[in-house]
């Protein structure tokens, strides 16, 4: 990698200089950080619930929890599609600083929630910084990095992300454990809480970012552009919509984050829940291990995953590495599923699970800002993002009274259903559930039927028919 950026033989406008890799870290910390709060919520959101809803039945809890996920993404939908537009119009750096701010703030106020409609209330509040990070941060590495380099430093930026969901998993195994209690200044804390607490730091990158990061080239020409032709206004989600070319790379865009959202949230991110049925006879001690480490494996296999995606993109094609990463999520996480049964399991299983789930995120961020013009570029890939996260958002929610159908199936041992997924490998309704909502991943697969190839192309402008 260091030959390939510093290069005796490449052009000066094409080398990595300081002021790139600088760009390249600060924009990789505020989505790591990012991914750090996230992961962080998904160790808590069981043990929170138990406390917040005393005396709730398990059932009950799995469809608050499928709530406050949904809550959480529906918030990083409304957040992305505001900071984007946002960041088109206030420049990239003053927004990726607010959304830092939002994320990191409300996240520690979830450590605060009283009862499991407050803790839902922060969430959504906390994905609105989430949603602005991602598309604001790609799209200042994007616009800032020379051409030659631009996929790997955005492949990398989306692969180093998985070291936030690390940190996360490593603090809640060996740091703080969400589900026990601490001693605090005479109190008896919960874990939660203060994994919630720990989630604020990454509010210190805000001074870094506004002090030592400046707007783009592109970002200024464009800003000029708009005051001197006024149908070329920045982020116009109207004159976007209205041209033929963005109006179809939107939806494309839209349908291939719905894929890999939807698989990852929907089914992915319930490995904890699936390592505490599979270790029901187990003492809490053990499973709290086995869930906490299984899930920091299951990102290192995320961050190889999105290197993988980036490797492929490079030599085949975006469109061919969507591919076969889309089939390969749902062939890895359908067998985990049916399969995963013993501690055993989840050392291989689960980094199987993050690898496979996680790689198509690693062409997310470097597919998104290549299909947009420069003025809509922060608009168009907060679309492609977040508008997948509103849907993923039914999604999860639409699993609740799909529980609930299949709770009422199996309550019938003899029944058909029953005995075909007991066949399979999926005796409850929680993997029989997972199993099904796998089959998202084809609609990634069949999208890519109308998605452009960008491979070895310049970033698009509106000359650009």
């Amino acid at each position: 990698m260091a030959d390939l950026m510093l290069s005796d033989s490449t052009p000066e406008r094409e080398r990595m200089t300081p002021y790139h890799w600088w760009v390249l870290i600060i924009g990789s910390c505020s989505w790591l950080f990012d991914c750090m709060d996230a992961r962080i919520f998904i160790l808590c959101r069981q043990p929170a619930l138990k406390q917040l809803m005393p005396g709730a039945t398990d059932l009950q809890i799995s469809q608050a929890g499928d709530c406050v996920t949904a809550a959480m993404m529906v918030g990083w939908a409304v957040g992305g599609l505001f900071f984007g537009i946002v960041g088109d119009k206030w420049g990239r750096v003053r927004t990726l600083s607010t959304s830092v701010f939002v994320y990191s703030m409300f996240t520690g106020l979830s450590g605060l929630s009283q009862t499991w409609y407050d803790f839902c209330l922060w969430r959504f509040l906390m994905g609105c910084g989430i949603g602005g990070a991602f598309a604001t941060a790609a799209t200042l590495i994007a616009e800032t990095l020379p051409q030659r380099l631009r996929a790997l430093a955005l492949g990398s930026f989306q692969a180093l992300s998985a070291l936030g969901n690390i940190t996360g998993s490593a603090v809640s195994t060996w740091l703080i454990k969400p589900a026990l209690t601490i001693p605090l200044f005479g109190y008896d804390v919960p874990g939660w809480r203060l994994l919630f607490g720990f989630g604020i730091f990454p509010a210190l990158l805000i001074v870094l970012i506004m002090r030592t990061i400046k707007e783009p080239d592109q970002w200024h020409q464009a800003r000029k552009t708009a005051r001197e032709q006024l149908d070329r206004q920045m982020g116009d989600l109207k004159s976007m919509m209205g041209h033929p070319r963005w109006r179809r790379n939107a939806t494309v865009g839209v349908l291939l984050a719905v894929a890999g959202a939807a698989g990852l949230w929907g089914v992915g991110f319930y490995t904890p829940e699936l390592i505490s049925e599979a270790l029901k006879g187990a003492t809490p001690k053990e499973v709290n291990f086995v869930r906490g480490f299984g899930t920091m494996i299951q990102d290192c296999g995320a961050l190889l995953g999105m290197f993988f995606f980036t490797f492929l993109a490079l030599r085949i094609g975006r469109r061919a590495a969507f591919a076969f990463c889309f089939f390969m999520a749902y062939v890895v996480v359908t067998f985990v599923f049916l399969n995963l049964n013993s501690a055993r399991h989840t050392y291989w299983m689960t980094p199987a699970v993050g690898f496979a789930t996680l790689s198509v995120f690693g062409g997310y961020s470097i597919y998104f800002p290549e299909i947009f013009p420069t003025r809509l570029r922060a608009t168009g890939t907060a679309i492609c993002y977040n508008v997948a996260r509103i849907i993923t958002a039914a999604f999860i929610v639409a699993q609740a009274p799909m529980k609930s159908f299949f709770n009422d199936l199996f309550a019938n041992e003899h029944s058909p259903v029953t005995r075909f997924f007991a066949s399979i490998g999926a005796p409850t309704p929680f993997r029989a559930v997972a199993v099904v909502m796998c089959l998202i991943y084809f609609v990634g697969i069949v999208t890519l039927l109308w998605a452009p190839e960008t491979r070895g192309k310049p970033l698009p402008t509106d000359d650009d028919r």
